[in-house]
């Protein structure tokens, strides 16, 4: 089973290193799913972490359909992440209807230029029809897929997931992501899934006033006890 780390930290870029995990998708305002982080903590993730680092391209909260203006800020993005060193590249466009829309195609191409692999990440679960998008998806040249099978929990959609695997895991490297815990990972391993990502923090003791957020640590407990279940004795 690979893993992958969801964390907004340098600490938690590390700590997937320190683990083992295949790679971390690092964001920021994990509150609202992750948006695009600042280049200062991109470098000092590629620098610190043994793990590949995903780097999610989203500027704004809220829905996936975009503008030219949002279009050429995510451009400039990408290339800032390319600058920083990083592995990847992490985004997902939609159109009004929340169907795949044309614009990622853009996206992919800069990215394999710049040597930057890609990942179509969660916007894949507000598509109509996961069977048509997943074309789509692979037809533009998308690496890798994250996806929860179209539920607000990857457990709830791991037959989504599933079939998705079956028919284009040769062609695109899925992931299931949202909610996975010790108490479901094993069914994904069960379900020929083979790639895991979540999201691991606690908050910290620290008060935090005036509207300023909630500090964070790393869980590492959570990490340990996912990675130690016995995933090799599933078939």
């Amino acid at each position: 089973m690979n893993f992958e780390l969801c964390t907004d930290s340098v600490e938690g870029a590390v700590a997937a290193g320190t683990y083992g995990f295949k790679s971390v998708e690092l964001c920021s305002a994990l509150s609202v799913g992750g948006l695009t982080p600042n280049y200062g903590l991109i470098k000092k993730c590629v620098d610190r972490s043994d793990a590949e680092i995903h780097v999610m391209i989203r500027h704004r909260e809220g829905g996936f359909q975009i503008t030219q203006d949002d279009l050429q800020t995510m451009k400039m993005d990408i290339e800032a992440v390319k600058v920083a060193g990083a592995f990847g590249v992490v985004f997902g466009i939609l159109n009004e209807d929340n169907t795949v829309a044309d614009e990622n195609s853009e996206l992919v191409e800069l990215a394999h230029a710049l040597g930057l692999k890609t990942t179509f990440h969660r916007a894949f679960d507000f598509v109509p029809d996961f069977r048509v998008a997943i074309e789509k998806v692979v037809g533009f040249g998308f690496d890798r897929l994250l996806t929860s099978g179209l539920q607000e929990q990857a457990e709830k959609g791991i037959t989504v997931i599933s079939e998705i695997q079956q028919n284009y895991g040769d062609q695109i490297q899925v992931i299931a992501g949202s909610g996975i815990s010790k108490e479901n990972a094993l069914k994904f391993s069960g379900s020929n899934i083979n790639y895991l990502h979540f999201t691991s923090r606690k908050p910290t003791k620290e008060v935090i006033r005036l509207g300023m957020g909630q500090s964070m640590d790393t869980d590492h407990e959570k990490i340990q006890l996912i990675i130690n279940l016995p995933f090799n004795y599933i078939n």
